[in-house]
């Protein structure tokens, strides 16, 4: 009796197992947290807006990505997190105020969207050159250049602002993981890249896997680079959020050094997704940025202060 109780239960677990394998496979096709080129523009056409959908190719992968708004204004380039894709932006790319005031960008991030769906990279430096390229070889933007990034996206948006400095005059960070090991680590982390359940596992949670395996090390890296942003930020985070840990308010207070301004707000009761659950107070944070460095670049006008100079001050070149 116990040996047929013993071959039943078996069998159920076999089933079980195959039936889960399945169920990942098929969530992998039906899922994958991204529109197609089709999709995008049907989406934004119902709501009158019209995307310029392109490519370009770095570092031996093909990115996609996705702009709006008016070419002769201020330029707002969004940063997902993970998994996501640039679909995530789609309610911020075609708001009216913001139509009217920026021409607005979104790239896929390597590993997800169609940048390389599984096929991640994880080296937040190697990002930021990928994503750059939006900035200052595809497009002639106009300044000031504002980055919005999210939760991931946030460390790849001030890489930008450390390595690029002439490029970037502003950022708005969205519940964004900073500090090295200020972040919700799964316990099944690290079984997801062992090669007898890797395969099953969904490419978008590939991707963001190796990612999480890999930020801390690459948050390390950043540590000392940290007194090279001098534009102002403004960083969102809700005060339940149970996936970025909130202490990451305090870190960038002490390691934003040199910024003009930093504007931590935390949205009682919200979680992690506030960039979906906040979005009149997001756009309003984004919409301040624009102001308040739109009102610097008026300044610098009035003073003559030409582009070299006003690069300087953003690397901390003294004159």
């Amino acid at each position: 009796m116990l040996i047929k109780i013993t071959r039943i239960f078996l069998k159920i677990c076999l089933w079980a197992l195959v039936l889960l394998i399945v169920l990942l496979l098929v969530f992998d096709r039906v899922t994958q947290f991204r529109m197609d080129d089709a999709d995008l523009q049907t989406w934004f056409r119902a709501r009158h807006v019209v995307p310029r959908i392109n490519y370009y190719e770095s570092d031996n992968r093909k990115v996609r990505y996705i702009e709006t708004g008016d070419q002769s204004q201020a330029t707002i380039l969004f940063i997902h997190g993970a998994p996501s894709s640039l679909s995530y932006w789609r309610d911020y790319l075609s708001d009216s105020c913001l139509l009217e005031r920026a021409s607005m960008y979104a790239v896929d991030r390597p590993g997800y969207g169609y940048a390389g769906l599984g096929d991640p990279l994880p080296y937040i430096s190697t990002q930021a050159a990928i994503i750059k390229e939006v900035l200052d070889s595809l497009h002639k933007v106009r300044h000031p250049v504002i980055l919005v990034a999210a939760s991931y996206g946030s460390p790849i948006a001030c890489r930008l602002a450390m390595d690029y400095p002439e490029l970037i005059d502003g950022i708005v960070l969205i519940a964004p993981p900073l500090g090295p090991g200020r972040e919700k680590i799964f316990w099944f982390t690290p079984m997801i890249e062992n090669p007898l359940l890797h395969w099953v596992v969904p490419r978008m949670l590939q991707s963001a896997n190796l990612e999480k395996i890999h930020h801390r090390e690459e948050l390390t890296k950043m540590l000392p680079l940290w007194p090279r942003i001098r534009v102002p930020v403004i960083y969102l985070q809700g005060t339940e959020d149970g996936l970025v840990y909130t202490s990451n308010a305090e870190f960038a207070k002490t390691h934003l050094v040199n910024v003009p301004s930093l504007d931590i707000r935390m949205i009682p009761g919200r979680g992690h997704l506030i960039a979906f659950a906040e979005q009149v107070r997001i756009k309003a944070a984004i919409n301040e940025m624009l102001d308040k460095c739109l009102s610097q670049a008026r300044i610098d006008r009035l003073e003559g202060t030409n582009s070299q100079a006003r690069v300087d001050r953003k690397a901390g070149t003294p004159h």
